[in-house]
C-alpha cells in the first residue's frame, strides 16, 4: 500500500475541517439554543441512568459512538452540559456502539450521515445571511454539523486503508506466543491501529479477517478489542482541541473511563474471554470456529462495555475530579456555572431565597472582574495578547446575560411559593439587583469595545487622558467593591454603610462634570484631534453610567435594609 505526502496533507485538511466544524457547532448552539437545549439535556440526564440511555440512544441513532461523544463534547463546550452529565451520556454510547454492531451483523445496514452533510448546506446558507440573529446561528450550527460530520467522514476515507490490506499486518503472528505479553502488545496495537484508521468498526473488520486467517487466535482478538476501545477515544480528544477546558475534560473523561476500564478487564482477562466463549458455545450454541469467533468477538466488545459501564457508573463523581486534577481549570476559560442554585428548590422558599442571594453576591463578583478586565486592556501592547482579553470580556458579556435570565426565573419560581410579605418585597428587590447587576455588565462590554475602536485608530491617548481615566476607573472600581461589600451583607445590611456608596456617586458624577468642560477646552486648544477627545470623553461617560448602575444595587439593598429595620 502507497501513502504519499498528498495523502498525508488530504488527512490533515480533513481533520482542520473536521476541527472547524465542532468549533462552528458549537458557537452556534450557543448563541441559539443555549437555554432550550440545556433544559432539554438536563431532563434527558437528570442522573446517570438517564445519562447513559440518552447516551446509547443518540448512538443508536446516529450509529456512531465517535459521532455521539464529538455531539457531547460540543454541547459540553456551549455549556449546554455539565461535566458530570456528559460522563454518564458517553458511557451509554460506549454501550450503543455495541448495540450498532448487533444490527449492522444482523440486518446489514448503516446510516451514513455525511451522506446528509452536503444536502444540509442548502438548507444553512439562507439562513447564514438572515437578518435575524437567532436564525443566523441555527445556520452556522447546520454548517458546523455538515462540516464536523464531513471531516468525520474524510478522516476516515483519507487514513491508511489497512482494511483492504490486511497483509500488512501478518507481522504480528511472530509475537503470539508471549503469554501474558503478547495480550498487553495487542492492546496497544488495537490503539494504535484505530487511532490511524479514525474508525473502531474498521479495526473490528482487520481482527476478525486476521482472526479468520488463523493469524491470532480469539484471546488476542479480544485484546485488539480492548485497545480499540482505548484508540476511538481519539477522536473526541481532537474535537476538543478547539474547545474550553470543560470541553477538553470531557474528552479526557472518556479515554479515562475506557483506560480503566480496559485494566480491570485486563486483570481478570482469562477469566473474562472463557466466560464470553462459554456462552457463545453452550447457551448461544455457536461451536463452529468460522463462525464462533466473529459471535465471540462481538460478545466480548458488549461484555466489556457493559460491564465497564455497570462497575463505573457509580465512580461519575471520581472521574470527574480525576480529570479535573489533570486538566485544571485557566482563569480565562472560566465556565459559567450557577454555583448555588440548583435544578430545583429548596425545602422551603425562604432557603430558596437565601441561595439565591449567595449566586446574586457572585453575579456581582463576576461584573466586578470584568471591570478589572477591562481596566487591564486599557495598557495592554500586543495584539494577541489584548484580542484574547477582549475575548474574554466578550464571553464574561454573554455569562453575565445568561446569569441574569436564570437567576431571573428562579426567584419568579420562588415567589409563586407561600411567602411572608416580607420576602415577596425581598425578592422584588432581588430581581432589581440582578437587573442593575447585568447592567453593569453591559457597560463593562461597552468600555472595552470603545478602548478596541481607539486601539484600530492611528492615535493614542495623551499621558492627561490616561491619568484622568485611571483617576475615574479608581473611583468606579471603589464603587463596585462597595456595593459587592453590601451585596455580601445582605442578610446583616445594617453592618455596611451605604453613605459611602453614595458618596462615591457624587463624586463620579462631579468629576464626569469636571471632565467634560475640560475636554472641549483640550479639543479648541489643539491638545489631541477631536476624535481622541470623543473615545476618551465615550470612557469617561459610559464609567459615569456604571456608577449609577452601581448605585442602583445598593439602593435595592438599602430597602432590604429598611424593611428588616422596621
Amino acid at each position: 500500500m502507497e501513502y504519499s505526502f498528498y495523502d498525508l496533507l488530504k488527512l490533515l485538511g480533513s481533520l482542520a475541517l473536521f476541527l472547524y466544524g465542532m468549533k462552528i457547532m458549537s458557537e452556534g448552539l450557543q448563541k441559539f439554543a443555549g437555554d432550550r437545549l440545556r433544559k432539554i439535556l438536563t431532563v434527558m440526564t437528570t442522573n446517570r441512568v438517564t445519562g447513559v440511555l440518552t447516551g446509547m440512544l443518540i448512538t443508536a441513532l446516529v450509529q456512531s459512538s465517535s459521532a455521539t461523544t464529538v455531539m457531547v463534547v460540543s454541547f459540553v463546550n456551549a455549556g449546554l452540559l455539565t461535566l458530570s452529565q456528559s460522563i454518564s451520556v458517553i458511557m451509554g454510547a460506549n454501550i450503543g456502539t455495541t448495540v450498532t454492531a448487533w444490527i449492522i451483523s444482523a440486518l446489514g445496514f448503516q446510516v451514513d450521515i455525511s451522506a446528509f452533510a452536503l444536502p444540509l448546506l442548502a438548507f444553512g446558507v439562507p439562513l447564514l445571511f438572515s437578518q435575524r440573529s437567532s436564525r443566523k446561528s441555527v445556520g452556522e450550527f447546520i454548517f458546523g454539523f455538515s462540516f464536523l460530520f464531513m471531516g468525520l467522514s474524510m478522516l476516515q476515507v483519507n487514513a491508511p486503508n489497512l482494511e483492504e490490506n490486511p497483509e500488512m499486518l501478518a507481522f504480528v503472528q511472530n509475537y503470539t506466543d508471549m503469554g501474558f505479553g503478547s495480550v498487553l502488545l495487542f492492546v496497544a496495537i488495537g490503539t494504535i491501529l484505530t487511532m490511524i484508521v479514525q474508525a473502531s468498526s474498521a479495526t473490528m473488520a482487520i481482527t476478525l479477517i486476521m482472526c479468520a486467517n488463523g493469524w491470532i487466535s480469539f484471546e488476542l482478538g479480544a485484546a485488539l478489542v480492548l485497545g480499540e476501545n482505548i484508540g476511538t477515544t481519539i477522536t473526541a480528544n481532537l474535537a476538543a482541541l478547539t474547545g474550553n477546558t470543560q470541553a477538553r475534560r470531557a474528552a479526557l473523561a472518556h479515554l479515562v473511563f475506557n483506560v480503566f476500564g480496559v485494566i480491570w478487564v485486563l486483570c481478570l482477562f482469562p477469566f473474562f474471554t472463557g466466560a464470553v466463549s462459554w456462552f457463545v458455545e453452550n447457551i448461544m450454541g455457536v461451536t463452529e470456529m468460522s463462525v464462533a469467533v466473529p459471535f465471540k468477538l462481538s460478545a466480548f466488545h458488549t461484555a466489556f462495555n457493559v460491564c465497564n459501564v455497570l462497575v463505573l457508573i457509580w465512580f461519575v463523581r471520581f472521574i470527574e475530579r480525576t480529570v479535573c486534577v489533570i486538566i485544571p481549570q485557566r482563569e480565562q476559560d472560566e465556565e459559567y456555572r450557577l454555583r448555588f442554585i440548583t435544578g430545583g428548590m429548596l425545602s422551603t422558599s425562604e432557603l430558596s431565597i437565601l441561595q439565591a442571594s449567595k449566586e446574586i453576591h457572585l453575579f456581582a463578583e463576576r461584573t466586578h472582574r470584568m471591570f478589572g478586565m477591562v481596566r487591564d486592556l486599557l495598557h495592554t501592547e500586543k495584539d494577541d495578547d489584548f484580542n484574547k482579553l477582549f475575548s474574554r470580556v466578550e464571553k464574561y458579556e454573554n455569562i453575565s446575560d445568561s446569569m441574569e435570565l436564570e437567576i431571573a426565573n428562579y426567584l419568579n419560581k420562588v415567589s409563586e411559593g407561600r411567602l411572608s410579605s416580607e420576602s415577596k418585597l425581598q425578592i422584588r428587590s432581588m430581581l432589581r439587583e440582578v437587573t442593575e447587576i447585568e447592567s453593569i455588565g453591559d457597560s463593562c462590554y461597552n468600555l472595552a469595545r470603545t478602548i478596541n475602536r481607539k486601539r484600530q485608530s492611528d492615535e493614542d491617548f495623551t499621558p492627561a487622558q490616561y491619568e484622568h481615566i485611571h483617576t475615574m476607573m479608581k473611583l468606579v472600581d471603589d464603587a463596585l467593591a462597595q456595593m459587592i461589600t453590601l451585596v455580601e451583607h445582605s442578610e446583616h445590611p445594617q453592618d455596611v454603610d451605604v453613605n459611602k456608596s453614595f458618596n462615591l456617586e457624587n463624586e463620579i458624577n462631579n468629576y464626569r462634570n469636571q471632565l467634560k468642560n475640560q475636554n472641549i477646552i483640550s479639543v479648541n486648544n489643539k491638545e489631541y484631534s477631536y476624535q481622541m477627545g470623543v473615545y476618551y470623553m465615550d470612557i469617561i461617560a459610559e464609567c459615569e453610567k456604571l456608577g449609577d448602575y452601581v448605585v442602583n444595587v445598593v439602593e435595592a439593598g438599602s430597602d432590604t435594609k429598611e424593611r428588616k429595620a422596621s
